[in-house]
């Protein structure tokens, strides 16, 4: 396990490291293109140095990567979240939101797919205004209402990676436990419950119920986030949250384990059609 930075660092030198390695260059070819000491390029493809965003997009020129997707996302994987010189939202929130969580968003803001285990509470991408409120209330207890305020507004922000063009498809599998924990009071559930309901209908989501039937599963360990990226597999993370931090698993063998743990549970879980009629009936009774 490492933490977001570092794994982005890493998966940023691989990433540029492969694409010299496309463009005919060594590494030493690439130093004197870019007016650099070749022991410069070693340390940003080997990840043990935080890489400036002129000095990435200086290498992406060099290497002749034009793709605006692909450069915009290792700009992302740099840290700065300032892709091709574009402040991306979340910046306006630098004095509330912690580091691990503008990592979690701005990976989140590149994806083109996730999948996520939630044993707890709904999908923050899912969320209702109330739910969310009510949800960072209790997790963040004693707040200032300014500070709860501007976190809900990010969490329904973050929404928006549903509706961009092309959309983040979300697949997520729900422990029943989800759904019967009432959070916020009964009005309040009900109507994220008929969120969830309405959700299950768009063409770039699918939801699964794990219902209490099916006994004890793999995802009884916690709830986890599998990030997919456009173009290559190689950038692909596994991320865990905790209370005050967040841990990123970049392995190969971590990334099979976990993919091969959740498509078990989708497969254990209702199919998404039994699942929007589940959550239908939980609504009704809310």
């Amino acid at each position: 396990m490492q933490h977001g930075p570092a794994v982005r660092r890493r998966k940023l030198g691989a990433e540029l490291r492969a694409l010299r390695t496309a463009a005919g260059l060594t590494s030493g070819d690439a130093a004197r293109l870019a007016g650099w000491h070749q022991s410069k390029v070693s340390r940003i493809e080997t990840g043990t140095s935080g890489t400036k965003p002129a000095d990435v997009r200086l290498l992406l020129d060099v290497y002749g990567v034009n793709d605006p997707q692909l450069r915009e996302l290792l700009l992302v994987l740099s840290g700065t979240g300032d892709g091709d010189g574009r402040h991306h939202w979340w910046h306006a929130y630098r004095g509330v939101l912690p580091p691990t969580y503008r990592d979690f968003i701005s990976l989140e803001s590149q994806a083109s797919a996730m999948r996520t285990l939630e044993t707890t509470v709904v999908p923050g991408l899912l969320q209702t205004p109330e739910y969310a409120r009510a949800v960072t209330q209790a997790a963040l207890e004693g707040t200032p209402e300014e500070r709860l305020d501007a976190l809900v507004e990010v969490r329904l922000a973050r929404q928006d990676v549903l509706r961009a063009e092309p959309p983040l498809e979300l697949w997520a599998v729900l422990d029943e436990a989800v759904l019967r924990r009432e959070v916020g009071g009964p009005e309040v559930m009900a109507r994220q419950l008929h969120r969830l309901v309405e959700a299950s209908r768009l063409p770039q989501v699918r939801l699964q119920v794990l219902p209490f039937s099916a006994g004890a599963h793999i995802g009884v360990t916690g709830p986890f986030v599998i990030f997919s990226f456009p173009r290559t597999s190689d950038l692909d993370v596994v991320v865990h949250d905790h209370l005050t931090t967040s841990h990123y698993l970049e392995r190969k063998e971590d990334l099979r384990a976990y993919s091969e743990a959740f498509e078990a549970l989708a497969s254990h879980a209702l199919s998404p059609e039994e699942s929007s009629e589940f959550i239908a009936g939980a609504a009704a009774g809310a």
